[in-house]
């Protein structure tokens, strides 16, 4: 089995230092573990930002420095923005994100964009035209055929391919199951390139099963704080690490 493509989501939209004193919101936090999670063999990172209240924010600039510093800091760390919307966002902001930041990768939740059908073929040619790297998130099946219907249709453009599968929610006492992967699997027999990631202890465990199967992997706070056994992570570098470690251990 080959190593796959490891992604660390340090933060997500919703967490903050209470939930874990190591969950990166400031800039200056953000980078730092952007550097650390690399050197502990992260490929990529997905990246979301917060204002000065600690909020979720697209705002542009705030994307376009911290993009910047993480690049320098980490200057071989991939980086993919997100527009995820979170209660707080409409269609016509994450649009605006798009075309202000014209990052090199982004992240699209397909249920989000299709809250605004007309302006749905915009933001995917928009990517296009300005050859920004897609990823669908997919949250189930329902947002999988979504997806084939957009393509079929002609709003996602050839090449925009790559999809997350999402195992699990923000939820109290969430705990997702390598089983979970199972109906995406089922519904899109055509995938190619495909990631997962999960919420809740078991979070490694589904990622290993993913990583069996041929797919890409996406780990961190945004999804789980903790290790199988309950215990919280020291911090993203820690489970980067001990995802790797599981990993490789496949491998052998």
């Amino acid at each position: 089995m080959a190593r796959p493509l490891i992604m660390v989501a340090p933060n997500g939209a919703r967490r903050g230092r209470a939930d874990h004193p190591a969950l990166p919101v400031t800039l200056r936090r953000i980078v730092e573990t952007a550097a650390t999670c690399h050197a502990a063999g992260a490929d990529a990172l997905h990246l979301h930002v917060r204002d000065a209240e600690g909020r979720h924010s697209l705002d542009a600039g705030l994307y376009r420095e911290t993009l910047a510093e993480i690049s320098r800091a980490a200057p071989d760390l991939r980086l993919q923005i997100t527009t995820e919307a979170a209660g707080i966002f409409d269609v016509p902001a994450q649009l605006a994100c798009l075309e202000r930041v014209r990052p090199a990768w982004a992240s699209i939740a397909a249920r989000e964009i299709a809250r605004d059908p007309d302006l749905a073929p915009r933001v995917y040619a928009l990517c296009a035209d300005m050859g920004i790297e897609t990823q669908h998130i997919l949250y189930d099946t329902g947002d999988v055929a979504l997806l084939a219907r957009w393509r079929a249709e002609g709003i996602v453009r050839p090449k925009q391919d790559s999809v997350l599968y999402v195992l699990g929610r923000y939820a109290t006492g969430q705990v997702s199951d390598p089983g979970d992967l199972d109906p995406f699997l089922a519904a899109d027999p055509d995938r190619d390139d495909w990631m997962v990631c999960a919420f809740g202890p078991a979070e490694h465990a589904c990622l290993a099963r993913a990583a069996r199967l041929g797919g890409k992997l996406r780990v961190g706070f945004e999804n789980s704080l903790t290790r199988s056994d309950g215990a919280p992570h020291r911090d993203n570098a820690a489970s980067v690490a001990d995802l790797l470690s599981l990993i490789e251990g496949q491998c052998q």
